[in-house]
């Protein structure tokens, strides 16, 4: 369930801030966007992504399918991060794919910290494990039913179908593998930064080798410039966005210190992955998710890093019709785009 010619689906990323939807359709072996929208969700809405107030997120997505016409799909992909997702990278003797999945639940239980009926599982079969040549590393993927089924119930009510249900970290990587060249051999960290969530994952040649969910993300902005600036949560949001080096000595000081807040805390989990890694050290760092637009983060990033650092645009290589979407305008929202069209690449009966 959580895992990457099938049955389209349309993908929906809910955030703390915003819902976001993205359809894409195949043409000529290539990707191609059919739809795009985001609706905003009011404050509180979604906390600690936990559904506070399903009703707001209802509306949001009937606003969606509705304001863009999409009449033909009602089957959707979403997905999960933060405290109710946990995913460990285990060995386990070497099995079939039929045989772990008959043995995945008892294996789970000693790695999970929840009572094992109360979460969803899934896996995925890795490489051998170059400890023990009787072993092999599987990825093992964690989400409490809770969770899940509060999702379900708000989609049914939007008239739609949650048929397929993600992490955020390995839709930004579908996201990113759509996009990107990449050397088998080079190490990437892709960090999504939304408004309360930090989503980091550690990649090569396609596997996951390291993630992390951190509870921090572009509402610090919000906060201390609300708080320095004497600003309400709406006008703290604007001015956080629309900031330049033009702007005032003051919200720049504010930007400046949530900047070194979040590379800081970029460079430890990454710091923590290279002091164990074994399959390479990182050579690059993609950025997503709305945090990643605020002023001069990237450069506070690669400062602190001393690593290349870009902003991932997950409609790179996607086909467009000029004529149906402007690329001034999917050059803006990319950022925030990367988990959504990462979903929309799903496809019904994905493992």
């Amino acid at each position: 369930m959580f895992f990457a010619k099938k049955k389209d689906l349309i993908g929906i990323d809910i955030g703390s801030t915003s819902v976001k939807l993205v359809k894409l359709k195949g043409v000529s072996g290539r990707y191609e966007i059919d739809s795009v929208g985001i609706a905003s969700l009011p404050l509180e809405a979604i906390v600690d992504n936990t559904l506070m107030d399903s009703s707001a997120v209802v509306d949001a997505l009937k606003s969606l399918f509705e304001g863009l016409g999409i009449a033909d799909t009602r089957e959707a992909a979403s997905s999960v991060s933060g405290n109710s997702v946990i995913i460990r990278k285990i060995s386990l003797p070497t099995s079939t794919t039929e045989e772990l999945e008959e043995e995945i639940q008892w294996e789970a239980e000693q790695y999970i910290p929840f009572d094992i009926n109360d979460v969803n599982i899934d896996f995925q079969m890795l490489e051998p494990d170059e400890n023990d040549p009787a072993k092999m590393y599987v990825l093992l993927v964690a989400s409490k039913k809770d969770i899940v089924n509060d999702y379900q119930s708000v989609f049914a009510e939007a008239g739609l179908k949650l048929v397929l249900v993600d992490v955020d970290v390995f839709a930004v990587q579908n996201a990113f593998e759509m996009n990107y060249d990449f050397d088998p051999e080079e190490v990437c960290a892709l960090v999504n930064i939304g408004a309360n969530t930090m989503n980091i994952n550690v990649v090569k040649n396609g596997v996951s080798l390291f993630t992390r969910d951190v509870q921090m993300g572009g509402g610090l902005y919000t906060e201390e410039i609300q708080k320095k600036l004497a600003m309400s949560g709406e006008d703290a949001e604007r001015t956080k966005l629309s900031a330049t080096k033009a702007s005032p000595s003051d919200l720049l000081e504010s930007i400046a210190r949530i900047n070194d807040t979040i590379s800081l805390e970029i460079r430890r989990s990454l710091d923590f992955y290279n002091s164990n890694a074994t399959g390479g050290k990182i050579t690059k760092v993609f950025l997503s998710g709305g945090g990643c637009k605020t002023f001069n983060l990237v450069e506070a990033v690669g400062a602190r890093l001393s690593s290349p650092v870009e902003i991932l645009n997950p409609f790179s290589r996607i086909k467009f019709d000029e004529k149906k979407f402007e690329k001034a305008f999917l050059d803006e929202i990319a950022p925030i785009m990367a988990i959504a069209v990462g979903l929309a690449s799903r496809r019904l009966g994905d493992k």
